[in-house]
């Protein structure tokens, strides 16, 4: 072989190499730009996420704070209604006991006068304007037409 064939082969050697090495550095380039572009993204992504993040927290502590505010006002409200009904049974005691003094005083002052204000009779006997139920069942009325039987279905006291 001539030398000028060698000379030849070791330029084109030189040549396909130097070009492989150029292909290979512009493509790590090209690579290095797009892993660049990615990280670029990511970190747009993580920001914007952060941010929503961050803005959901605040929407969660505020909503915390409403339920709790909320139920301070429902426990304040409760404590009222609780003391309200305290001091409605302490009225409502102290009107029993006005109730039952009154009675013990009508009881001295005439005993003979029941505690529902009616006179008490001799079995059998009718006052002016009542009726008497000679038939036992119970259906005992006085003049005005009200019903003294709480079992008497057209009034009377009422059941609980």
């Amino acid at each position: 072989m001539d030398t000028w064939v060698i000379v030849l082969i070791v330029v084109v050697a030189v040549i396909v190499i130097v070009a492989v090495a150029l292909a290979l550095s512009k493509r790590s380039r090209v690579a290095q730009v797009r892993k660049r572009e990615q990280a670029r993204e990511h970190l747009q992504e993580a920001h914007l996420r952060g941010a929503r993040a961050e803005q959901e927290q605040a929407l969660a502590e505020e909503q915390a704070a409403r339920a709790r505010r909320e139920r301070a006002e429902v426990q304040e409200r409760t404590a009222l209604a609780e003391q309200e009904a305290r001091e409605r049974a302490a009225r409502a005691g102290e009107e029993h006991a006005a109730a039952a003094e009154l009675r013990a005083k009508a009881e001295k002052l005439a005993p003979d006068v029941a505690s529902d204000g009616n006179v008490n009779r001799v079995p059998g006997t009718a006052a002016t304007g009542d009726h008497v139920d000679t038939a036992g069942s119970g259906d005992t009325r006085d003049h005005l037409g009200t019903t003294v039987n709480p079992d008497y279905p057209e009034g009377g006291s009422t059941r609980r």
